[in-house]
This record gives C-alpha cells, structure tokens and sequence, in this order.
C-alpha cells in the first residue's frame, strides 16, 4: 500500500496526520491518488489549495519511489514496514527512513484493510527469494 502526507495550515505546515495533515491514499499501479483523507474525514479537495487531489494528484517518478521501497526489503529483511520517501526537486526520490512499525493510517487513506493483503501474500507469494522488480510485478498483478 501507497500513502502520501501533505501539510496543511491546520497542521502547522507539518505532514503529521494527527495534527491536521492530509492522508492521500495512492495507487500502487499508476501513483495517482485514490481517495484522501482528513481527520478521519473523506475530502476531495486540498484545504488550503483548493486542488482537486483525486483528479490532479499523481506523484512523479512513481517507478523509482516502488523500487526504492521495494530494494529496502533487502536492508531490513522485515515482510511488512514503512519506507518514508521524499520527493527532492533537484535528486528526484530519496528513502529518509524505513519504520519497523509504521502507523495503520495507510489503511483509512486507501480504504483498504491491511490483514487481507497480508493473508494474500503469505499464502501466494513464491517462496524463492524474489528481486526487487519480481517483487513489484507480484504485488502489481495481485494489487492492481
């Protein structure tokens, strides 16, 4: 599962969910937006933009930000965490951190379940040691 954090007024310009920041959940297949949240609430527009963030929302270099967290696996060797990616302007995507217990947050951003996925992959995914890419493909076809 994808999510991306955007700062608002309400959340004193941080990406804290929990301050007031918007949760967007993203596509795994193409990177747009899926649907977004704010307090817990469904909102299509950015509160202080106005953007329409399912309809405008597409994060660039969507490749290389699944790769990246794809390729963390082999550093951390852990079947579920939280790569935290940030887009730079000028480096494109960069990892700022992998987290052993990331928030459930991305669960109410997708409007998806969390435990279904898992089942899914523990009793489908192949037991050889898959690459990166192997690994994005798989979750692809199985996530579209």
């Amino acid at each position: 599962m994808a999510m991306m954090r955007l700062s608002t007024a309400a959340s004193g310009g941080r990406a804290n969910l929990h301050q007031g920041a918007v949760g967007v959940g993203i596509a795994l297949s193409s990177g747009r937006a899926k649907r977004a949240v704010m307090r817990g609430a469904l909102v299509t527009k950015h509160p202080d933009t106005g953007r329409d963030l399912c309809k405008e929302l597409v994060v660039p270099m969507w490749e290389e930000h699944l790769l990246i967290a794809s390729r963390s696996y082999e550093m951390t060797e852990l079947g579920y965490f939280g790569a935290d990616i940030v887009l730079d302007k000028n480096k494109g995507p960069m990892l700022q951190e992998l987290n052993a217990r990331p928030g459930l947050a991305i669960q109410i951003a997708n409007g998806e379940g969390l435990a279904a996925r898992l089942e899914y992959l523990d009793a489908n995914m192949p037991r050889r040691k898959l690459s990166a890419e192997e690994r994005i493909a798989f979750s692809l076809k199985a996530f579209p």
